[in-house]
């Protein structure tokens, strides 16, 4: 069941503005009169609380703004509700697979949205707010937000615009996410995971219909958060490709401590169509969201996507 909840100012005086104060200014990049939060307060890093604090943070706006509680199995529903209560900025407190699918019903004419950090490893969050403290990427996109065209990738219905990892090496995101957060026991066993998986299975791709490659994994990344590209022209297409256990190895270390593009089992470009075939399923990382792809896809770059509410340029605190 979808519940509104009201607001507690009581409650959230830590939360929001002193009672009586004055009211905080909008963003003077785009005009705010209405906003839709949903939350879901079972994601990742959200609590029972949230909801209360984001009725706390939003009083100080002269803005007209609801708060949707998810719950249950009715998510759907609530975001259709969202999208026909014609707001100027839906925003999004819940999981990365949440923030993804609102984003993606969004499309470029639809209502900006503002996906803040409410799941694990908030990949799109972060990469628009330089933040994972959802009250600050809150207050941003409401102090500083102007509307930003976001550009990102589809494969088999499933949406991304931060990156995408095909490959037996796709648990190496987990890994990765969870050195950057001082985990180094989990991250090992998660890079211990992926190693074992590795030589199961090797991809074979082209781009833009070019030659068909061989590789043991391809991470498909967008402009936004790309460190090699300077222009929305295409997904940077990283074909990794070690050739023995010690070059996965010696790969698998640098996607965790360094940059990876400089290790000579990695090759790049940007393409706008990716076709990619193995023997059997394809796992893939999207967006920070494990999948299985078929033993065939096709991956298409969106160039614009969906609008973001977000400052400008985006903070893309963990660029790739």
């Amino acid at each position: 069941m979808t519940d509104i909840v009201s607001p507690q100012p009581e409650a959230e005086a830590d939360i929001g503005q002193p009672q009586g104060a004055p009211l905080r200014t909008l963003t003077p990049h785009v005009p705010l009169k209405r906003a839709v939060m949903l939350v879901n307060p079972l994601s990742g890093s959200v609590g029972p609380r949230a909801a209360a604090e984001a009725e706390a943070v939003l009083a100080d706006y002269d803005l007209e703004t609801q708060v949707v509680v998810l719950d249950g199995g009715n998510f759907d529903q609530a975001i259709a509700e969202a999208f026909a209560a014609s707001a100027d900025v839906i925003f999004v407190l819940a999981g990365d697979g949440t923030a993804r699918s609102v984003a993606s019903k969004a499309r470029p004419d639809g209502p900006m949205i503002a996906p803040l950090p409410g799941g694990t490893m908030n990949m799109l969050p972060r990469a628009l707010y330089g933040t994972a403290d959802w009250k600050l990427a809150l207050r941003r996109a409401l102090e500083e937000g102007a509307p930003q065209v976001v550009s990102g990738g589809e494969v088999e219905g499933e949406y991304f615009y931060c990156a995408a990892i095909l490959g037996s090496p796709a648990l190496w995101a987990p890994a990765r996410e969870a050195m950057r957060t001082g985990k180094v026991k989990l991250a090992w066993t998660y890079a211990r995971r992926a190693l074992k998986r590795a030589f199961t299975g090797r991809l074979r791709f082209s781009l833009d219909g070019g030659p068909r490659r061989r590789a043991e994994a391809l991470v498909l990344i967008s402009p936004m958060i790309s460190k090699a590209m300077e222009e929305p022209n295409g997904l940077e297409a990283a074909a990794m490709d070690p050739s023995d256990a010690s070059q996965a190895f010696r790969l698998a270390a640098n996607a965790l401590f360094s940059d990876w593009r400089h290790d000579p089992a990695v090759s790049t470009r940007a393409a706008k169509r990716i076709d990619v075939r193995a023997r059997s399923k394809i796992p893939a990382v999207i967006d920070g969201e494990p999948v299985l792809l078929k033993s065939e896809a096709t991956v298409r770059f969106i160039p614009k996507a969906f609008r973001a509410l977000a400052p400008r340029p985006p903070a893309a605190e963990d660029g790739l």
